[in-house]
């Protein structure tokens, strides 16, 4: 029996023993885990430390793959996308002289006629001549010699001077003046030479798909409500025919071309209403832009800047004031804080003059409601004040 419980005993103190030797490895293996983790933590922090990482430049760093694969794709894209305008401009314009225009030559009065005629074809001269000159004509680039500027900056990816509202663009590879963005449907950039090509095409083509959208309306009820009539009587006569033998089908209710013109009014109108929308927007947001004498780029750095010296209390928050003193009590005077403005802004009606190119009174008719090739105020390089504007407003602070 004492046998018996010496040897339990004896079991019992191995088992106990074997208990803390595993333990002791346990929690050494999790202390060593540890140490790992706060070494490769440690390591991975001093070869990522900036002190002027934040939340943008990290969503920045994990979308650039995202940005590399636009890029990449719009380049490549580029003269699909421009064959695209081409197509489907050219196929409403022959929907209209095809299915439309005659019947408003049998239907409508001269007058509406002569109508039609006139702003139809001045309206579509206008979308091609703007379209063809913002698709030749290049943006402008500034110069490779270093010694031909001075007081302008370096580009950091080409190595060569940067003027004033210059970027550079990664589709193109090469620094735009003036440049606003990139856009695939002209496979070109949008800078300071071809910028009003550019809004001009957007203006017309709203206009021109407004006007198509709302002189085909009634058209469009009258064909939808065809080809409704159109689904319900072919179901219809399959159904007799399926009673019938197969001499004894009767023939279609619609011909070919009585589908095609019901199909084809229907394409041009949804096709004009779509376009009409999102161009539409899209100039309108440009037309914003040009009246605060700013392009796609720099209203982005402008909000950054304006922020930056709000949170340092430089400028107000507030955009009509001016500066001045306050007093936040009878013995204690307050400076009113400064107003942000953008150098490049002369005033709404001023910078719709540069930017059109408007120095007279008949160039509104002349450059702005005819087809013209004239060239933007200044160069691109140095930003001096037009000869248009009538009074320069002195920015209290500016980038």
């Amino acid at each position: 029996m004492r046998s018996r419980q010496r040897m339990f005993a004896a079991v019992m103190r191995l088992l106990l023993k074997c208990l803390r030797l595993g333990r002791r490895r346990r929690f050494r293996l999790l202390r060593q885990v540890e140490q790992l983790w706060h070494y490769g933590h440690l390591c991975l922090r001093s070869l990522l430390y900036n002190s002027f990482t934040n939340g943008d430049v990290v969503l920045d760093s994990l979308f650039e793959p995202v940005y590399w694969l636009v890029d990449h794709v719009t380049r490549w894209f580029g003269v699909v996308f421009v064959a695209l305008v081409i197509g489907l401009t050219s196929s409403i314009v022959a929907i209209v002289y095809i299915c439309l225009l005659p019947l408003i030559l049998q239907t409508y009065t001269p007058a509406w006629i002569c109508w039609h005629l006139a702003y139809g074809h001045w309206n579509l001269i206008m979308i091609v001549f703007h379209y063809y000159m913002a698709i030749t004509t290049s943006p402008g680039h500034p110069p490779q010699a270093r010694n031909d500027l001075t007081g302008v900056s370096i580009c950091r990816k080409c190595i060569a001077p940067k003027p004033a509202r210059t970027h550079h663009c990664s589709i193109c590879n090469r620094c735009v003046l003036k440049m606003d963005h990139h856009c695939p449907w002209l496979n070109n950039c949008v800078g300071h030479y071809n910028h009003r090509y550019f809004f001009s095409f957007c203006l017309f083509m709203t206009m021109g798909c407004i006007y198509c959208s709302i002189s085909g309306w009634d058209m469009f009820r009258d064909a939808y409500a065809a080809i409704e009539r159109m689904k319900l009587l072919e179901k219809e006569r399959l159904q007799v025919a399926a009673n019938q033998t197969y001499y004894q089908t009767p023939p279609p209710t619609f011909t070919f071309r009585q589908r095609a013109f019901h199909k084809s009014v229907v394409y041009l109108w949804v096709l004009c209403s779509s376009v009409a929308l999102a161009l539409g927007a899209l100039t309108l947001w440009h037309a914003a832009l040009i009246t605060r004498g700013e392009t796609s780029i720099e209203r982005h750095i402008n909000r950054k800047e304006r922020q930056r010296l709000q949170k340092k209390g430089k400028v107000s928050i507030a955009h009509g004031m001016g500066a001045g003193w306050g007093r936040a009590r009878r013995d204690v005077p307050l400076p009113v804080l400064q107003v942000f403005r953008n150098p490049y802004s002369y005033g709404s009606w001023d910078n719709w003059k540069v930017f059109l190119g408007v120095d007279v009174p008949r160039h509104w008719l002349t450059r702005v409601l005819l087809p013209s090739p004239h060239l933007p105020h200044g160069t691109g390089l140095s930003w001096d004040l037009p000869p248009c504007v009538t009074e320069q407003r002195a920015p209290l602070l500016a980038i």
